[in-house]
């Protein structure tokens, strides 16, 4: 299928806030970037979201029924089995059916990522799939994609090696590092720190000439600017995901409270207030969307469930991003060079 403008199926009915602040979201894009948006789930409550808006040009959005839901308390691969049309699965089919390019949810993420392996299946040469996240740094313009932050817990090297290879992808053709620096997340600088993973697993990316990989980055380093792409398993990598999000909130809440008050306030809140909106742009988690779901066969951007319009906002776009960069494409189309060049070696050992 040919598709005239980036065209994105997003679960309405996933997150704290759905559908309203879904809704209100995907309004904001269709209005703001040029994209075509899927609004799946229950038409009523959808129609009645859209309502709220006044007479706004609804053109670029398009209702797609979905009869359930899957909650936040239900087990994953379960609620995704037992309800096939639960508005995730509706939405996974979409790109699976080429009537979509990418999927956005704020639902269940363990749902999505399931949903995503059973409808669209990994690309070849993957293992598992990863969650890739970007944090802003202490240089201005400058992000960092943090991957895994919580698809796998338990990791292998391997997996970690996979990681870093679609982390450099997205980091040079969507961030836009031409020589981008890679770290893997550890205890110490020195090549001897760590537990049996991370010395495993520095061993692989030092070896492997596609990987632009510089050595090991402490905690301090993530927000450095030193580095384009830290690799971790999911289960350090979830932990400071939350943290940095908890920090960002503590910075805005304390930049809040600490601002004089009375008319003094005032005008010096007026004087800053653009300084203050790119602060809270840089730090707020909000701003970035969520996170691509590397390793699936389709564009799916997991975002957080207690995301409201602009969060979705941003997560459309990124998705856009991902498209427009040919993100799956790439990493697809380097995986299966390096699976077949392995077939072929070991062809001619055996041989």
């Amino acid at each position: 299928m040919v598709f005239k403008r980036p065209t994105i199926a997003v679960d309405a009915m996933g997150g704290d806030y759905a559908p309203d602040e879904i809704v209100a979201g995907a309004i904001q894009a269709i209005t703001r970037l040029d994209v075509k948006v899927l609004l799946v789930g229950d038409e009523k409550q959808i129609e009645s979201s859209i309502k709220k808006h006044g007479n706004v040009d609804t053109s670029l959005l398009e209702i797609v029924p979905a009869q359930e839901a899957i909650a936040m308390k239900e087990e994953p691969l379960v609620a995704i089995r037992r309800k096939p049309k639960a508005s995730i699965n509706v939405a996974m089919n979409l790109v699976k059916q080429q009537q979509a390019q990418a999927v956005v949810s704020a639902g269940h993420s363990g749902a999505a990522m399931a949903s995503a392996l059973l409808r669209l299946g990994r690309l070849k040469g993957i293992d598992r799939p990863a969650i890739g996240a970007v944090f802003p740094t202490i240089i201005p313009n400058k992000s960092v994609i943090v991957l895994d932050v919580g698809a796998n817990v338990d990791c292998r090297p391997k997996y970690l090696e996979q990681f870093a290879l679609m982390g450099t992808i997205y980091s040079k053709y969507v961030l836009g590092n031409a020589k981008p620096k890679l770290g893997l997340l550890n205890i110490g600088e020195e090549a001897s720190k760590g537990n049996d993973l991370a010395l495993q697993t520095h061993r692989l990316l030092e070896s492997n000439p596609q990987i632009p990989f510089v050595g090991n980055a402490e905690g301090r380093d993530v927000l450095s600017g030193e580095f384009d792409i830290i690799v971790c398993d999911g289960f350090v990598g979830n932990i400071l995901l939350k943290f940095a999000e908890a920090v960002g909130e503590v910075m805005l809440q304390i930049m809040k409270e600490e601002l004089p008050q009375g008319w003094r306030g005032k005008l010096g809140t007026a004087l800053l207030k653009p300084n203050l909106s790119n602060i809270k742009q840089r730090i707020d988690h909000a701003e970035h969307g969520g996170g691509l779901l590397f390793g699936v066969a389709g564009v799916c951007i997991i975002s957080h469930g207690s995301s409201k319009a602009p969060s979705i906002f941003n997560a459309i776009r990124q998705a856009k991003e991902a498209i427009d960069n040919r993100v799956l494409e790439r990493i697809k189309a380097y995986n299966e060079k390096i699976v077949t060049d392995a077939e072929d070696i070991a062809e001619k050992a055996v041989s």
